[in-house]
């Protein structure tokens, strides 16, 4: 017989598992892509499993040796890089740097905002919001300002490693601050109290105590901006177009003067963006189911 627990039960996995369909989806057809020969790019019906799997894909994209046609070569005009290897490391020490940085700072000021109140609810709440501006709006202005630094004052911003990695920081350090301050509070003051009284410093108080315990909720922010910063793509294609090309500007560069997008390519190429991450998120996963909880497993 079939009760309505059972019926209720059902359905909610029936939903569990079409959502995880629909999200793994994706990243199937991703992996598919990188597989299939050129014919099979554009073929209808679609081919969901190719037909002759080959690894051509990504022996031209990732081999140092060869490249596609028109991608390889270093051309001043076009500004186009010399190989994915360059924008995987490009992309290594932006994203990278910028989000040690936006945690590393988050970090101080959530501790400033959550024990001393130097920032009060409202304005952080004006930062987050500053965050949702669509970085289109933002992305030329930019531009002309960096443009300015570099005409007026001899401050060279645009196309460096340094002017990339601070808008990062910015753009990154609400999310950092918001996220970081959570669990900041969660932490009984009686305990940084205590470490007081046996003569420990502010910034010991923080290292020795605070830090450990919220350890799981750095992971996580230092995931989640690293996913941002790694992933992000019209502020690194308007200001970091030439030398310092990331991976999804790189990808977005793979297209033939008869086929178009090459798809094959650039779905190889995004396996390698991707890869990076999940060994990321693989390696620190044991902090991530509390991190992500904001602390409740703790409790």
């Amino acid at each position: 017989m079939i009760t309505r627990q059972w019926a209720v039960t059902t359905l909610r996995y029936a939903l569990l598992i079409l959502w995880a369909g629909i999200s793994i989806f994706p990243i199937f057809w991703m992996v598919s892509t990188s597989l299939k020969s050129s014919a099979e790019w554009f073929a209808w019906p679609a081919h969901f499993i190719p037909n002759a799997p080959t690894l051509d894909n990504y022996r031209l994209v990732w081999s140092p040796f060869e490249q596609p046609e028109g991608f390889g070569r270093r051309d001043v005009q076009t500004s186009q890089i010399s190989s994915p290897w360059s924008a995987f490391r490009n992309s290594v020490v932006i994203a990278g740097t910028s989000t040690i940085l936006s945690v590393a700072i988050g970090l101080l000021l959530a501790y400033a905002a959550s024990r001393y109140q130097a920032l009060s609810e409202r304005r952080m709440f004006n930062l987050l919001m500053l965050r949702m501006v669509p970085a289109i709006t933002v992305a030329l202005p930019i531009l002309i300002y960096y443009r300015w630094w570099e005409e007026t004052l001899s401050l060279q911003f645009l196309d460096t490693f340094h002017g990339l990695i601070i808008l990062y920081v910015v753009t990154t350090l609400p999310y950092s601050l918001w996220m970081i301050k959570s669990f900041i509070d969660e932490i009984p003051l009686e305990i940084e109290e205590a470490a007081a009284v046996l003569g420990a410093s502010t910034l010991r108080t923080l290292w020795e105590v605070v830090l450990p315990l919220v350890r799981s909720g750095l992971v996580a922010t230092l995931l989640f901006v690293l996913i941002l910063t790694w992933s992000e793509y019209l502020l690194a294609l308007t200001l970091g177009f030439g030398d310092i090309a990331t991976l999804p500007v790189a990808m977005s560069r793979y297209e033939g003067a008869t086929e178009g997008r090459i798809y094959g390519h650039q779905a190889a190429l995004s396996v390698g963006v991707t890869f990076p991450l999940v060994i990321v998120g693989l390696a620190i996963h044991r902090h991530l189911v509390r991190g992500f909880s904001f602390g409740m497993m703790r409790r």
